[in-house]
Parts: C-alpha cells; structure tokens; sequence
C-alpha cells in the first residue's frame, strides 16, 4: 500500500481528498501546517507528497526545496489555486513532479498521482541504458539521481533525471519538446514547452563545458533537441 502526505489547508478539501484517496487504497497522512511537513517528512516511508503552494507558515514551494535539498527524490504534485504559467514553471524548477489547479476533478487528480507512479517506474527502468549512463567523463546515475559534470557533482530531480534518460535512450535522434512533455509528464503542453527548454538549459549547464555552445545536448531549430555522444567517448 503506497502512503500519500496531504499537506492542505483547507479541512474541507482536505477531507473530501482524505475520503476518496483512502477508498483507492491509499494510505493517508493529513497536516495542515507548512512548519509541520518537514518533521513528517523526515519520519519516512512516504511514497508521494500531495500539496497546496499556499500554506501558513512554509510555503509549498521553499518546501520543496527543502526536501529536493536533503537530496530526496520523493514524488511531489502541487496542488493550487494558481494558474499562471510562470508559476507553475517555477513549482516545476523548484522540483515539483506535477501541479493541478483547483478545482479540480477527484479522477483528474487520480489520474496524475497514477501517471507519476507509472513514470517512477519507468525511469527506474533498465531497458534501455544501464543504471549509470557515462559520456565524455560525464554520467548521471538513473537510480541515485545522482550527476557529474565539468562544474562537479549535483543531484537532480526527478524530473531533470527523466528528461536526460530520455534523450540518452534516444541519442543521435531528434526528439521534439511534445514527445518529451508526453513522456515526462505524461500529456501534451504541460503548461508549455517552454518548461522543457528550462530543463534542457539546467541539464547544459551540468553536463556541457559550454552551456552556450552545447556539444552533447543539441538544439534542432523549430524542432526540439538530440543528444549527441561524441565519437571519442
């Protein structure tokens, strides 16, 4: 049974989500308290944190940095009254994994916890690439998040670490900015493609010597991006 943190709050909608999660088998954990997410999160054994940016004490998003900070790559989906794209790129940045707007749909939200559990899986898949994928003195380690570049040795967030895996399954192909929001998000335009790009300039300057002249992480003009391993590697 996976445990879910519900960090709202609002006690009617954090009943009626406590309601429906628990009947789909969830096992729920309920604060109301920015200030309280941090000693609840340290306690473990929590397989998905669902959470409101709006929240007295901790806001939602320094939150999130907190956790991503303790190096943790626990599954984070926002939830929100918000609904401008800069705001929700930034949860993005900030190392959130998904963001829904109230109000919302009770299946519309299953159906995004059920997608991130499924793209969990996928990346912490061997199918294509080995565990530690490594290029030119680089790698990124697609179970420990963990990356290496010229600037030294960070961790990534989940995301990020989606995004890479996805282009070294594919290296020497165009992929388009579509193909990497349905695949790392698991629909079309969420919110933008210009969320990838965002992506795409954090990972360049991880892994390039250059960000600006990228040599491994290529832009495809009017198309998306490929990434290119170089021959010497």
């Amino acid at each position: 049974m996976r445990t879910i943190l519900l960090v709202e709050d609002d006690p009617n909608l954090a009943d009626g989500l406590l309601m429906n999660l628990e009947a789909e088998g969830y096992q729920m954990i309920h604060v109301d308290h920015g200030n309280i997410v941090m000693p609840e999160f340290t306690k473990g054994n929590i397989d998905l944190i669902l959470m409101d940016i709006m929240l007295p004490g901790t806001d939602g998003l320094t939150l999130c940095r907190q956790i991503r900070n303790t190096g943790a790559t626990i599954p984070i989906l926002f939830i929100t009254a918000r609904d401008q794209t800069d705001e929700k790129v930034e949860g993005l940045l900030a190392g959130g994994d998904d963001y829904i707007t109230k109000p919302f749909q009770v299946a519309e939200l299953l159906a995004r916890i059920q997608g991130i559990f499924r793209r969990q899986s996928w990346l912490a898949s061997t199918a294509e690439v080995e565990d530690a994928y490594e290029f030119d003195g680089r790698n990124v380690n697609f179970k420990t998040f963990e990356a290496k570049g010229p600037g030294g040795s960070f961790v990534l967030t989940r995301k990020e670490c989606m995004v890479i895996k996805y282009l070294t399954e594919r290296t020497g192909e165009v992929v388009s900015r579509d193909q990497l929001l349905d695949a790392v998000w698991g629909y079309h335009i969420y919110p933008t493609t210009r969320t990838i790009d965002n992506f795409i300039l954090k990972l360049r300057k991880i892994f390039e010597d250059d960000p600006r002249n990228p040599r491994y992480i290529e832009t495809i003009r009017g198309v998306g991006y490929r990434f290119s391993r170089p021959k010497s590697s």
